[in-house]
């Protein structure tokens, strides 16, 4: 983990600095000091050069070792501080990604002159790049980079420097090879192997203990023999017989209670993997990890909770600087690749300005369709753009050096976005405030109403708590209506979620929230009435109604979905579907969308799982086509601060890469 990222400049001031731990003072001004007043440490290192932090070799002091980077053309040093003994494989990419950031944001600010203050909010771009990289990190184990010290070059008698601490003596006994093996494992540079939290006891139990067939022990008596044998074996023989004995008495029913946990009274122990007669240790209730509500949100001056985008803009920073480097680049290909290249341009923008016709066409547009079907997008709604794309396209002149495939592209991300584009407005707590404090007085306030539908496992009720999570932190009162009364657990299920976002919401003081749920069994749609009824009576702002997880080509089971708005004033019927799903998306969108009768259909998609998809979020693209129905939420993740919006231009950014 970090200890401390800095930004300066060559004359010492301190733009945008964050600490994770306490870190001297000393340490910065001893680094700039020796590496670049004196060249002490680093000979003929120097702020004028434009160097990432892969070109630089790390500075060490006392216990911490630094990193850094800098920009020539603006005079600005980045700083990265950490503890020698934690190996930090992507402090090198964080570095280079904020040089990039800060430049790009705040590069005008720092260019102007006599500036030596910058008005930056670059904590929460800094943060996002942190917390991409840990993960990154955490998923694909990565080798340790080799440090290349020149010790001719390095002064032995500075504080800056740290030699190799000597290997330790051998150990007494120890066998010739296992000394090799260690000593090539402790290192200054190995990251120290943590100890798991379950370690194996350094006393082995009996069940674990390898007994040999023994000869005859001398010395020992025949009468001290047959007493050892008349005893019980072991602890656990005698545990076995108690066991017996309690199953010999009968079985008896374990009572669980409303959190879905065994009666205090119940001394049965459920954890069966223990081989130990060790003593268990009790699990604290409170497990709910706390949400970073800064990471997937915003706080406006009104005091609303907004989802931000924030990955977006920082991706798009980031591809924007890669382009501009790769563009700046020389060639390297030499005088044949130079002449190949340039033939290859000719040919290929030698159909410019010619008028299109669909023999042009077909062959292009035919591979469009196989790349959208490899994006996951349904082979009727893929099929059905091309045809759009290919009639739009014919009769039409290219530009002058545009080749077919750059005409195919370009139309298509024009149509492409005017299909995610929404028709409507999206602001869904501007909806619940026009509700719930209506601007007129003849209209009486009430609940905001939201049903999640959806076919089963989709995530609905994650979904839902999502959402929930959401409204949460716009100080809003919630009622989750427990309608699933089909599957068994749903009720539960929805318990615990209402009860984590309870804790949740004590602990950051923000809205409230319940469950209103009358068990299994009954009618849907009439326990949906009773739960907006008591939200009106109690002065809840939303209701959020859970439904049963159904098949979209079971006419009996999507029937019932009638009833809902025949009973409930419905103000929102959003549609959970996961982007998992391939062809089956547009019969499914176009099923839920009709089930609710001819004046009543859904209202917005949300799609679930997007986090394990990648670039194939073709699933968005295809039931909207199917519906017109916009995408209004993407989950992103497990927890309940992963949910986002939708931006249309990253979409189609990954739809066409």
């Amino acid at each position: 983990m970090l200890d401390g990222f800095e930004i300066l400049t060559t004359s010492g001031v301190v733009l945008w600095s964050k600490s994770y731990a306490p870190v001297s003072s000393s340490l910065i001004n001893s680094f700039i000091k020796d590496v670049f007043i004196e060249e002490k440490v680093l000979p003929g290192a120097t702020a004028d050069d434009d160097t990432s932090a892969a070109q630089n070799l790390s500075y060490k002091k006392e216990k911490y070792t630094l990193r850094w980077a800098s920009v020539k053309d603006l005079g600005l040093i980045f700083v990265a501080v950490y503890q020698s003994l934690i190996h930090l494989s992507w402090v090198d990419k964080l570095l280079d990604n904020i040089r990039v950031l800060f430049v790009d944001l705040y590069g005008d600010q720092v260019k102007k002159p006599h500036s030596s203050m910058v008005e930056c909010d670059f904590d929460d771009y800094f943060d996002q790049q942190v917390r991409e990289l840990e993960g990154s990190a955490e998923k694909v184990p990565l080798e340790a980079p080799q440090i290349v010290q020149d010790t001719a070059s390095f002064p032995s008698d500075l504080d800056g420097v740290q030699e190799a601490p000597p290997q330790p003596p051998p150990v007494p006994g120890l066998l010739s090879g296992q000394g090799k093996a260690t000593s090539a494992t402790t290192s200054a540079d190995t990251t120290p192997t943590s100890t798991p939290a379950t370690s194996r006891p350094s006393t082995p139990s009996n069940g674990h203990l390898l007994s040999a067939k023994a000869s005859r022990p001398g010395g020992v008596s025949r009468r001290a023999r047959k007493a050892a044998s008349s005893a019980p074996a072991s602890a656990s023989d005698a545990k076995s017989k108690d066991i017996k004995s309690s199953i010999a008495k009968g079985k008896r029913m374990r009572r669980w209670d409303a959190d879905g946990l065994a009666d205090d009274d119940d001394g049965v122990v459920l954890d069966y993997s223990a081989t130990s007669d060790a003593v268990s240790r009790p699990v604290s209730s409170s497990g709910v990890e706390p949400v970073d509500m800064a990471a997937s949100g915003t706080r406006t001056g009104k005091g609303q909770y907004i989802l931000k985008d924030l990955d977006n803009e920082v991706h798009s920073i980031l591809q924007n600087a890669n382009r501009k480097k790769a563009q700046s680049a020389p060639s390297t290909g030499g005088v044949v690749g130079s002449g190949l290249g340039a033939i290859t341009g000719l040919f290929r923008n030698v159909i410019g300005g010619k008028v299109l016709t669909k023999e042009d066409l077909e062959k292009p547009m035919k591979g469009m369709e196989e790349h959208l079907l490899q994006k996951n997008v349904a082979r009727e709604a893929a099929v059905r753009l091309c045809e759009g794309v290919e009639r739009e396209l014919i009769g039409t002149k290219t530009g002058s050096f545009e080749s077919i495939q750059t005409a195919i592209r370009t139309s298509m991300s024009s149509t492409l976005r005017k299909i995610l584009t929404p028709t409507t407005s999206l602001d869904i707590l501007h909806s619940i405030t026009s509700i719930t404090h209506p601007s007129s007085p003849h209209q009486p306030p009430r609940p905001y109403t939201i049903s999640i539908v959806g076919v089963n496992g989709v995530g609905k009720s994650t979904s839902l708590s999502k959402l929930a999570f959401f409204l949460l932190q716009n100080n809003l009162r919630i009622l989750i209506a427990a309608c699933d009364t089909f599957r068994s657990g749903a009720v539960e299920q929805l318990r615990v979620h209402a009860r984590n976002l309870r804790e949740l919401s004590d602990r950051e003081g923000l809205g409230s929230i319940e469950l209103y749920e009358k068990g299994y069994g009954k009618d849907a749609a009439h326990i949906a009435k009773d739960a907006v009824s008591y939200a009106k009576e109690q002065a809840f702002d939303v209701v959020l109604i859970d439904t049963a997880g159904r098949r979209h080509n079971d006419a009996r089971l999507m029937s019932s979905l009638e009833k809902f708005p025949a009973l409930v004033q419905l103000d929102k019927i959003l549609m959970v579907g996961e982007a998992l799903v391939g062809t089956d998306s547009v019969a499914q969108a176009r099923a839920f969308n009709k089930a609710f009768g001819g004046k009543r259909g859904i209202d917005g998609f949300v799609i679930s799982k997007c986090d394990t998809v990648g670039e194939m979020v073709g699933v968005l693209v295809s039931m909207v086509h199917a519906t017109g129905v916009p995408v209004v939420f993407l989950g992103v993740g497990q927890h309940y601060g992963d949910l986002r919006t939708v931006n249309v231009g990253n979409v189609v950014g990954l739809l066409m890469s």
